[in-house]
């Protein structure tokens, strides 16, 4: 009475026929095994880890990201050198953690006036951006003003005191050669000609070309430059160096001192070129008479 299904053989005796028994899980599939982390660990969500629309890649470095201190390098440039993907697939993937709400980039601006940008990776997708104090001043809203079909006009620049030709050859030449540095410095003639007073009131202030190339083309950002002009034009008024300090031109040297000679008229000593053959006085009276 007690035996639902009389006809099926007991474990005892499908064991005794040769036959064991068949485990309890035998579907196929992935098997965990875990050990508790106490110590180097990080805690990711399942969101990150299996979300439907990130590539794997863009998981990868999600997790990895999330991993690392505060202040680690996180720019393409760090990450290609870690990782053997390369800097075309590990800007794809940053941008899908953007769009996903994993990572944000802010843009911070320096004591000095230089603009550095922040990567901010987040463990809560957040496709909202909340306000966050980047030390920069807060931009003012101000009505949109007519749309006009130009760009918008480049900064102003530092003005040299001096506009010799060859002093703004000098600045021209050097602008024209900053794309050798970096492809993305590459500049109209219009551009070059709004730059070049800035580079010759630097190169009047005793800088040499080298080290103006070296402060427009030195720790340049990760992401696209848009308008390298306006960039480029900000870093010349920003860092403007001081202008050397006064020099005082040197003393003019003393008259030459004339031995002592005879006057021809007085018999009197005097001091004078070996062409003056009177003293003052005989030449006063020679002059009178």
């Amino acid at each position: 009475m007690g035996t639902q299904n009389p006809s099926a053989p007991s474990r005892a005796q499908s064991a005794a026929d040769g036959n064991p028994p068949r485990p309890r899980h035998h579907r196929g599939g992935i098997v965990h095994d875990n050990t508790r982390h106490t110590t180097r660990f990080v805690v990711i969500g399942n969101h990150l880890v299996q979300h439907e629309e990130l590539s794997l890649l863009a998981i990868g470095l999600g997790c990895h990201l999330q991993s690392l201190p505060t202040g680690a390098s996180a720019d393409i440039k760090s990450l290609a050198a870690r990782f053997p993907e390369g800097p075309t697939r590990i800007a794809a993937a940053l941008r899908e953690l953007e769009t996903h709400g994993y990572l944000r980039r802010e843009r911070h601006r320096t004591e000095t006036g230089r603009i550095v940008t922040r990567t901010v990776s987040c463990n809560q997708p957040r496709h909202r951006r909340e306000p966050v104090d980047t030390g920069c001043p807060p931009a003012k809203r101000t009505p949109a003003p007519p749309r006009r079909t130009g760009r918008k006009a480049l900064p102003a620049v530092p003005q040299p005191s001096c506009t010799a030709p060859a002093l703004l050859q000098t600045a021209v030449d050097l602008l024209a050669g900053l794309r050798r540095h970096d492809p993305r410095l590459l500049l109209s003639a219009t551009d070059t000609t709004h730059l070049a007073p800035g580079v010759a009131a630097w190169l009047e202030r005793d800088v040499a070309p080298t080290a103006v190339r070296h402060a427009l083309t030195h720790d340049l950002p990760d992401e696209p430059l848009h308008r390298p002009a306006a960039f480029l034009a900000h870093r010349l008024t920003a860092q403007l160096p001081p202008p050397p300090p006064f020099r005082a031109p040197a003393p003019a040297p003393p008259p030459p001192r004339h031995r002592m000679r005879t006057c021809d008229g007085c018999d009197r000593a005097f001091r004078a070129p070996e062409t003056q053959t009177h003293c003052r006085d005989c030449r006063a009276a020679t002059a009178h008479s």
